[in-house]
C-alpha cells in the first residue's frame, strides 16, 4: 500500500506560480512511476504530468507543455511540480498519483494510488 499527501495549492493571480509537493509513504515508491492528475468542477480527471521512476522520463499534457515541470527526489519520497505562467483555466483540484509500474499512464483509470488533493484556483 502506498500512501500520498498533497500540499501547497492556493490562490494566485494569473502569470503567477504555485509548487505542488506530494509526500509518499508506504511500498517503495522509487519502484513506481507518480504525476499529477486535475479535476476542475463539472469535468473529469485529467491528466497533467507524469514522470518515470527514475525520473530520467517526463511526460506533459499539451496545455502546460512549457509552463508545469514535474520532478522527484526518490532519497525524500516526494514528487514536486512546479507551476509557472498560470492561468484561470488551470483552476482545478490537483492529485498526486502513483502506479504499480515503473512506467506512468496519462489516463487516470490506470492509477492505482490518489492523494487527496489540493486546490489551485487562478484569478484573472
Amino acid at each position: 500500500q502506498v500512501q500520498l499527501v498533497d500540499s501547497g495549492g492556493g490562490l494566485v493571480q494569473a502569470g503567477g506560480s504555485l509548487r505542488l509537493s506530494c509526500a509518499a509513504s508506504g511500498r517503495t515508491v522509487s519502484a513506481y512511476a507518480m504525476g499529477w492528475f486535475r479535476q476542475a468542477p463539472g469535468k473529469e480527471r485529467e491528466f497533467v504530468a507524469t514522470i518515470t521512476w527514475g525520473g530520467r522520463y517526463t511526460y506533459y499534457a499539451d496545455f502546460v507543455k512549457g509552463r508545469f515541470t514535474i520532478s522527484r527526489d526518490n532519497a525524500k519520497n516526494t514528487v514536486d511540480l512546479q507551476m509557472n505562467s498560470l492561468k484561470p483555466e488551470d483552476t482545478a483540484v490537483y492529485y498526486c498519483a502513483a502506479f504499480d509500474s515503473p512506467v506512468p499512464s496519462a489516463s487516470y483509470t490506470s492509477v492505482n494510488y490518489w492523494g487527496q488533493g489540493t486546490q489551485v484556483t487562478v484569478s484573472s
